[in-house]
């Protein structure tokens, strides 16, 4: 009864249900990113991402107005009053406000003392009194009012902000834009040639293991299926003093190489089962009509082995735009001139920790360039990878 045509096993539920987790395992990160890209700083933190279309309850701190400027005498009392939003510049006008105030405290010990309109004693003839709104009023003695002015902590229920500014900030403003914007065109002066270069060499090499006869064929393609367990880390800092003796240093040409080397084993033995499945009849009526090898691999070869070639393109570029290990070994990173994406990440991290609006836009930023190439180039992806897999 198993068998019969129309109902599927076990094993395919399985692989079915393994697949969607593994689907949405990727998506769900990728979407949190992208939603935390267009939210502000201080709804990040007071929420996750899945509650960014609700309102959220957020703890902030403002400080009122600064009583030298502001103070203005009434009926004998001194008298600051102001918006707290509009102090912090998040609004120009009260009427602006969205936030609705639900408590409010001016010591840390006691944020949600108070709710909106009641009053505060702040001692020496000094009150305080918040609305809902965010309104406030500072009331001093009759003689003065004076010092620095008292920070007013609230509580307050925030509806949903999306704003475009996190991504004006990371790609327009002078303070944060030269960084990543250098680094984004470093990361594409790294990750293109460190994708074409190991795709021409293999695709020579993989031909001439899969069409032509020489000796030693055998073991060249013994030893490309073994350097493909070679650890990458195994092979840096030999491969680095090599470029110092060699001359080579730390530069844009040390990264293309090591991506290079690091890339080609999978490269070769990818095209190569590729090749070796083409038609073997194309290959030998080509050289009955005279065409040479160099003919039969431009004119035959390339073109029916675009797929394998695509699958590879979008791993090793995928691999080169997300890599920081092997930038930090072969890039000068300490003048900042070659600091590529991953690298000025790791420093927002350390120099921007808590603005997370500036992390998530960057990091978003950094993903949209492999995530076009992958959807644009991924309907090869599969024809290239079970190349040779059937005969």
């Amino acid at each position: 009864m198993d068998s019969i045509a129309g109902k599927k096993s076990g094993l395919t539920w399985a692989v079915h249900i393994s697949v969607a987790a593994l689907v949405l395992l990727w998506i769900f990160p990728t979407l949190g990113l992208f939603v935390s890209s267009f939210r502000t700083g201080d709804q990040i933190t007071a929420s996750g991402w899945w509650k960014a279309l609700f309102p959220s309850e957020q703890n902030e701190q403002f400080r009122a107005a600064d009583p030298e400027d502001n103070r203005e005498l009434i009926d004998g009392v001194y008298v600051v009053a102001g918006n707290v939003y509009v102090e912090a510049g998040k609004v120009d006008d009260p009427a602006d406000v969205a936030a609705d105030v639900s408590a409010w405290g001016v010591s840390s010990r006691e944020i949600s003392a108070y709710a909106p309109g009641e009053t505060a004693d702040m001692g020496e003839g000094e009150t305080m009194t918040v609305q809902a709104n965010g309104d406030y009023v500072w009331l001093g003695s009759d003689e003065q009012i004076s010092g620095r002015a008292p920070r007013i902590f609230v509580t307050a229920l925030s509806p949903p902000d999306f704003t475009l500014q996190n991504y004006n900030n990371v790609l327009f403003d002078p303070a944060n834009r030269e960084g990543m914007t250098k680094a984004f065109f470093n990361t594409l002066t790294v990750t293109i040639p460190a994708t074409i270069i190991p795709i021409l060499i293999a695709a020579f090499a993989a031909y001439a293991l899969a069409w032509m006869d020489f000796p030693g064929r055998a073991l060249l393609i013994a030893a490309v299926v073994g350097l493909l367990v070679v650890p990458l880390q195994l092979a840096l800092i030999p491969l680095l003093k090599i470029h110092n003796d060699i001359g080579i240093g730390k530069g844009y040409l040390g990264v293309w190489l090591a991506h290079t080397g690091f890339g080609l084993p999978l490269a070769i033995y990818l095209l190569r089962n590729y090749m070796v499945g083409l038609p073997k009849d194309i290959i030998e009526n080509a050289k009955v009509d005279g065409a040479t090898d160099f003919q039969i691999f431009t004119k035959i070869i390339l073109p029916l082995s675009f797929p394998a070639l695509a699958s590879f393109a979008i791993f090793q570029f995928l691999w080169t735009w997300n890599d920081l290990l092997v930038a930090m070994v072969f890039l000068i990173d300490s003048s900042g001139e070659t600091t590529v994406m991953t690298r000025q990440i790791v420093e927002l991290l350390g120099t921007r920790g808590g603005d997370w609006e500036i992390l998530a836009t960057s990091a978003f930023v950094s993903i949209a360039v492999p995530l076009g190439v992958f959807f644009a180039m991924q309907k090869y992806l599969v024809r290239g990878l079970l190349a040779g897999s059937v005969k």
